[in-house]
């Protein structure tokens, strides 16, 4: 059954406090964001702020889909296939660390040593679970899935790629996001074929 859509007053006050929130981390790190703060700038009661969210980290998420949904949708924790021809997939790390770079700092407010625990788990099982799909591929959608699959080789390369994000906005983004993917791009391919993902989606022999 479709999701029935939003009210208009809802999704006008989920947008205020959304907008809130990311204005708020341009100009100080997240720990320092309180639901008052949130809702002042929003121009909405704090009652408001409980009906839709949890907490600060709650909104956070929230906040951020969109920007983390471009961060998912290129990160090589859904290592591609080899190409029809059987070469080596396309490297995708240089367009994840120029997003990254592009949004750093969103990424360092939420991701750094001030961060919200709670995001980055949630980062983690979204790319864990783009991982999963991509080695064992599933006939559901994957927005369908329920939970966070137990698979220690999808969740070893999110790992990777998100720790390797957060190191790099940690030391202000050293390099350039072509070399930063050049670097790392053999470690994850071997990574990819020692977990399967090399012959996935590949022409059938024969």
């Amino acid at each position: 059954m479709p999701a029935r859509p939003m009210d208009p007053r809802t999704r006008r006050s989920r947008s205020a406090l959304e907008t809130a929130l990311r204005e708020l981390i341009a100009e100080r790190d997240l720990s320092q964001i309180s639901v008052s703060d949130i809702t002042k700038r929003a121009s909405v009661n704090r009652s408001t702020f409980y009906e839709h969210y949890t907490d600060v980290h709650d909104l956070a998420a929230a906040a951020c889909t969109t920007v983390f949904d471009e961060l998912v949708a290129a990160s090589p924790a859904a290592v591609p296939p080899a190409t029809p021809d059987g070469g080596p997939p396309d490297n995708p790390l240089p367009d994840l660390f120029a997003h990254v770079a592009e949004h750093a700092p969103l990424y360092r407010a939420l991701l750094g040593d001030d961060g919200s625990a709670r995001v980055i788990n949630h980062l983690l099982q979204r790319m864990t679970v783009t991982a999963h799909i991509r080695r064992a591929p599933a006939p559901e959608d994957p927005a369908d899935a329920v939970g966070t699959p137990h698979d220690p080789a999808a969740a070893f390369v999110a790992g990777a790629v998100l720790g390797s994000v957060v190191d790099w906005l940690r030391h202000d983004c050293p390099g350039t996001p072509e070399e930063m993917g050049a670097a790392l791009w053999p470690l994850l391919i071997g990574i990819a074929a020692a977990a399967g993902w090399e012959t996935e989606g590949s022409p059938a022999a024969g």
